[in-house]
Parts: structure tokens; sequence; C-alpha cells
């Protein structure tokens, strides 16, 4: 599928194996979600534009690439998304943040908005959405939906686990937007939760149940 890219780094595979396991305690968990997003946050800026700037080294003055146009938008879907949001700080520190909270329908697992803040102007700048976890695309979809209600035109989407109906949903709904996903696994269960997955993200991002 054109703009999907699913990840094959070594180092990805291995810290995604690690996030599976039900014995991960929470610090660990949190860390390797960190660890994770700054290897594919690498691959997922890949194509950020440059210009270039003149700068004097010790030896003598030069013109050399920089990141050009407006700051980057990182947009986390609360509150599992926040996980990934220092990965993408750490690459580009002066990025700007926004937030959409979504909460899932526990019987129809539609996604429904409870907070969107985005960074103005958001037509001027590339948005990155993060959420771990791309089930059914609801909230994935959702946000892409509210991102461009503000303007919003350059759009990626990155998460670390996808099943493959979100990821077909996303793609289908949203062709634009580029996507990037750690691993693809098998399938939803009956209650929308990714098999084999690594359970609720959100939970074992922030010591919760």
């Amino acid at each position: 599928m054109e703009n999907v890219f699913i990840m094959d780094h070594p180092l990805i595979q291995h810290k995604i194996s690690m996030l599976r396991d039900k014995n991960t305690g929470t610090n660990e968990f949190r860390k390797l979600v960190e660890e994770i997003g700054i290897l594919m946050g690498y691959e997922a800026l890949r194509d950020l534009p440059l210009k270039d700037v003149e700068v004097t080294t010790p030896i003598e003055t030069c013109m050399t690439p920089v990141i050009s146009g407006r700051k980057l938008a990182i947009i986390p879907v609360l509150r599992a998304g926040l996980g990934l949001v220092s990965s993408l700080l750490t690459l580009v520190p002066s990025a700007k943040v926004g937030h959409i909270g979504l909460y899932r329908d526990p019987v129809t697992h539609e996604p429904h908005e409870y907070y969107c803040k985005l960074p103005d102007p958001i037509e001027e700048r590339i948005a990155v959405v993060v959420d771990p976890m791309l089930a059914t695309g609801g909230s994935a979809c959702s946000a892409v939906d509210f991102i461009k209600q503000k303007g919003g035109k350059n759009i990626k989407f990155m998460c670390i686990i996808a099943a493959p109906e979100g990821l077909e949903r996303l793609h289908r709904e949203h062709p634009d937007v580029q996507i990037y996903v750690g691993h693809l696994d098998r399938e939803l269960n009956d209650n929308a939760y990714i098999c084999p997955g690594l359970g609720d993200a959100g939970d074992r991002i922030f010591g919760t149940k």
C-alpha cells in the first residue's frame, strides 16, 4: 500500500517483543515505548524539508542544511499517545505539541472527542499523530479528521502496533496520510483488542488498570 511503511529494523522488532511480555513492568515499558518512538521517528521524519543557512565553523564559513518551514507539530492521541511525545521531542526539540482526546465507546468501539488543541497555524506544519496502538482505526481516523477540519494538510501517523483492520481503514479513509507501523499484528478479537498485541498501552505506560 502506498504511504504505508512497516518497520523491519531489528532493534525495533526486539524492543516490541519486550513490550509484549506481560512481565515487563511500567518503568521498563515506558522506556521501551520512548526508545521505539525514537527509532521510528528517525524513519518517519526522513522527508522533512531542508534549507541552507550560513554557518561559521572553526575552519571557515559554509552553507549547510537545517530543517525549514514551520515547526513540526506532534499530536498525541490521549492518553497512550503521550508515551511517544518525548521520543519525537528528542529528535526535534523545537516541535510544538498539540493534543487530541478521544474515548472509545465500550459497546460500539467508536471514538468520541472530548478535547482538541492544535498548534497554530496547523495548516503550515507537518503534523505527526502518535498513538501506540492502531486497532479498529476509529480513533486514528477521527484524529486525522479533526486536524484536517482545522486546516491541516501534511499529516503523518505513527504507531507501534497495528491490526490489519485498523491499518486498512485508516489508509482507505485517508490515503494521503503517511502511516508508520512498528509491527503489523494478526487481527482484532471480539473486544477489538489487537492479537497478539501487548494489552492496553495506556494502562501499561501509566501503571493503571
